[in-house]
């Protein structure tokens, strides 16, 4: 693949991808000619006892009405009800699971973890839709350059202030998210962080 193509053709691509995965997990020879994939004979020689669901994350109500027919799990990052909404629109079952993706750029040093998600995750501060549009790394760099630590401590749990994370888990949930995927930013501490959700953090988010 030469270049980086646009929105429509990047979603286009995952659609034929998950129908083939799903054909694999249907059992037997696949065969299939897409626009941008070509199968020949394949085949998923071990088939799982229980069918593994497969999650796509989505954005908007393009994705979902792309994604939300072919997959059984919503993944967004987004607090967005409208987006939980178009998923069972879509997916036409209410039930799926929707696993809400929360950064936490855990350290018990504040400025630290703050300069840390920026250094990492201040691209994230654009909305999804600019991302999804955007040509190149040139793009990211040019609409991120003004984020500042603090503007990414506003969006992302900073420090080790548990009470912090749950209040950005509780929007999730009450935007109609059923599950929650921690993301860690960064390596350095995570070991102290996985000691903190299993003595903190889990007890918090349950009582939610």
């Amino acid at each position: 693949m030469n270049g980086w193509p646009g929105a429509n053709t990047r979603q286009a691509r995952p659609v034929e991808a998950v129908e083939v995965i799903s054909a694999l997990f249907d059992g037997g020879y696949v065969n299939y000619e897409g626009a941008h994939f070509q199968v020949d004979s394949a085949k998923l020689w071990d088939l799982p006892t229980v069918r593994v669901p497969i999650g796509i994350a989505v954005s908007g109500k393009q994705s979902c009405q792309l994604f939300g027919p072919l997959g059984q799990v919503m993944v967004g990052i987004e607090p967005d009800p409208d987006l939980i909404t178009n998923w069972d629109n879509e997916c036409g079952k209410p039930d799926s699971r929707k696993v809400a993706r929360l950064a936490v750029s855990w350290d018990s040093d504040v400025e630290a973890a703050s300069k840390r998600a920026h250094r990492l995750f201040h691209w994230n501060m654009t909305s999804w839709k600019v991302n999804a549009e955007l040509p190149g790394t040139a793009g990211f760099a040019s609409t991120s350059e003004t984020v500042t630590p603090a503007q990414v401590a506003e969006k992302i749990p900073c420090g080790t202030d548990v009470d912090a994370i749950a209040k950005a888990a509780k929007e999730f949930f009450a935007a109609g998210y059923t599950d929650l995927a921690l993301v860690q930013v960064s390596g350095d501490q995570q070991q102290s962080f996985f000691e903190a959700v299993n003595d903190e953090l889990l007890p918090a988010l349950r009582a939610l």
